[in-house]
């Protein structure tokens, strides 16, 4: 067996594993799909064994679509969500009964899900704004999905619920974000009232290569604001590439506010810091 959920019955029936095994080595994720006990159930497995479960004409959607296409930081206890008119699902399992247009659904990694535009539409109408804007931060970040397409969507079908509540998130999203914390720093910054800043900002070399990344900030400024994850003080060798970055910003003239996990806990810290920066650099704060 591999490392994905399988079908039990079909499993027994070709010899690839004993009943003995089946009932020791392995768990139920739905009725009659497994997966092997040492396995962590994340998003994507779920999402598959969802797909066993309910049948090969099923649609993947919200959250189990958004992991086939790649989305990172899902969480695996989330229930898997699918398209089908019986709503009546096992625990783990949310179904929804939505009309979904043909151009609405693709097929990935051998399964039927809603494309990219169609999953950041269902979700940002479903969840609260402050759920939503991570995930569609991750599902544009990962598939390069521009807030155009998802609109499309929403323009299609002005009638469907939570539309409005999807616009007021799309107005936050930003798929430079590449985690859940850098979304959280960003709309910290933006919610106290400085300019929404720039993602993924990239500085070239004289032979017009990138050479440095900064996660966010604001270049008429000239001031960086730098998420630092815990790989950045526990790697020693990030740590000595950290410095060096560092004193490159400053030999360009900019500034860099670095925002650790503890300082997300004291929003007022990382506002004042900001904040005093952009001053000192000219913005009319």
């Amino acid at each position: 067996m591999d490392d994905q959920p399988f079908l039990g019955r079909q499993a027994l029936g070709n010899g690839l594993v004993t009943d003995y095994q089946l009932r020791t080595h392995y768990r139920a994720v739905y009725r009659n799909v497994y997966l092997a006990n040492d396995l962590p159930l994340t998003a994507l497995r779920r999402a598959r064994a969802a797909w066993l479960f309910a049948g090969p004409e099923v649609v993947l959607a919200g959250l189990s679509a958004a992991a086939i296409h790649g989305t990172k930081w899902l969480s695996g206890t989330a229930p898997a969500e699918i398209i089908r008119v019986n709503r009546h699902t096992p625990s783990g399992l949310l179904a929804h009964s939505d009309e979904v247009a043909d151009h609405d659904v693709c097929v990935r990694r051998g399964m039927r899900v809603t494309t990219a535009a169609r999953t950041a539409f269902d979700i940002g109408r479903r969840l609260r704004t402050h759920e939503a804007v991570p995930l569609l931060d991750a599902l544009m970040n990962a598939t390069g999905l521009k807030p155009a397409g998802i609109l499309a969507i929403a323009d299609a079908n002005p009638g469907v619920r939570g539309v409005r509540r999807l616009r007021a998130a799309l107005k936050l999203a930003d798929g430079g974000a590449e985690s859940p914390r850098e979304t959280t720093l960003r709309l910290l910054l933006v919610s106290a009232g400085l300019p929404p800043p720039e993602t993924q900002i990239e500085f070239y070399d004289d032979y017009g290569d990138a050479m440095i990344r900064v996660d966010m900030g604001w270049r008429r400024w000239k001031v960086a604001v730098e998420y630092d994850g815990v790989q950045h003080w526990a790697d020693g060798r990030q740590r000595a590439w950290d410095i060096d970055r560092i004193a490159i910003l400053d030999s360009l003239g900019w500034v860099v506010i670095r925002v650790s996990a503890d300082m997300l806990g004291r929003p007022e810290v990382i506002i004042r810091r900001g904040t005093a920066k952009l001053r000192a650099a000219g913005c009319p704060l």
